[in-house]
């Protein structure tokens, strides 16, 4: 875990609304996932910057324990045009708490680092958190997932 500075970009991506009660987030954001991959949307994106894809967790109702919106996209150069069916979002820069995923992203591997991330003792701003999924992520038995919390 290390502290990070991160400037602001642009995202554009799908979306859902959602909340971790009763395991709901888990199955919506295997859903989002589901629908990225099978319709070829990483194809579909303008003016990406790489292939990497952000899931991005922001408009949090509160904490972590009440309704957020996550986008499932990649960063992009501007949000001039954004595809129908998408949206487009500015993320903020500021410090976050970086931390790594290693290991079966099929075995549950993302839904357990952000259990431990809820229990450790981090002042979060719940502005914008995200996944990175780069090219150590193409593996899934092997992958390596960076994590960014958003800090006040």
């Amino acid at each position: 875990m290390q502290i990070v500075h991160m400037g602001p970009f642009d995202i554009i991506g799908i979306s859902i609304r959602t909340t971790n009660e009763k395991g709901q987030a888990i199955k919506e954001i295997a859903a989002l996932w589901g629908k990225f991959m099978a319709e070829g949307l990483l194809n579909t994106i303008p003016h990406k910057v790489d292939h990497t894809i952000y899931c991005i967790y922001t408009d949090y109702e509160s904490d972590h324990t009440k309704p957020y919106t996550v986008i499932l996209g990649c960063q992009v150069e501007g949000l001039d045009v954004i595809p129908m069916g998408m949206i487009g979002r500015s993320i903020e820069g500021g410090s976050y708490c970086k931390t790594k995923a290693k290991g079966d992203l099929t075995n549950g591997l993302i839904v357990n680092q952000w259990s431990e991330i809820w229990k450790m003792d981090l002042d979060r701003s719940y502005t914008a958190d995200f996944e990175v999924y780069g090219e150590k992520a193409h593996d899934p038995t092997a992958a390596e997932i960076d994590i960014f919390v958003g800090l006040k």
